[in-house]
């Protein structure tokens, strides 16, 4: 079984486990693979938030939506930070400055490369950072200089070329 075959296989059998499992396929949902391996851009509305393929890292034309309660951003937050042990990439939409901070706060952990109002999609190594969390990798932004902190143990050192006369902290000078 060659890796495309394989690939190919794989998202259309994640497609199907999110219909059985009551995923309403709004597009796409089907392949051909009569001249490579083909899948149209797919998308799923779940009315569970832990379902297949919101808890899967899909590396496929696939998106999964889930619609929440304006009431239940919070617990949504929650959700999002729990329901899978993927943290690749995530896109938060909002029209508030706020909501965007309150988001990144909460879900700090949920992510490698967040994007504000912007698709999450298409990262280009050497144009801009790029790199997962938990078991979506280590974190390291290939294609940025973070990623050699992977290789090297950082060191500080301070130097006082005047000499020490006197010291205080600022509990003594209270």
């Amino acid at each position: 079984m060659t890796s495309g075959r394989s690939a190919y296989d794989k998202i259309l059998n994640y497609i199907a486990k999110a219909k059985e499992e009551g995923g309403e396929v709004l597009i796409g949902g089907t392949g051909n693979d009569s001249k490579g391996y083909f899948i149209q851009p797919t998308i799923i509305q779940t009315k569970d938030p832990k379902s297949i393929t919101m808890r899967e890292e899909i590396f496929g034309p696939v998106v999964t939506v889930f619609v929440y309660d304006d009431e239940s951003f919070d617990e949504t937050l929650d959700l999002i930070d729990s329901t899978t042990e993927y943290a690749l990439t995530g896109s938060i939409f909002a029209g508030d400055r706020k909501v965007l901070i309150q988001a990144t706060n909460r879900l700090r952990n949920a992510a490698g490369n967040v994007y504000y109002n912007e698709k999450c999609t298409g990262a280009v190594v050497g144009q801009q950072p790029f790199g997962g969390g938990r078991a979506s990798g280590t974190n390291d932004k290939a294609g940025s200089i973070s990623i050699f902190y992977r290789f090297v143990n950082a060191r500080s050192i301070k130097e006082n070329f005047v000499g020490l006369e006197d010291f205080a902290y600022p509990s003594n000078l209270v």
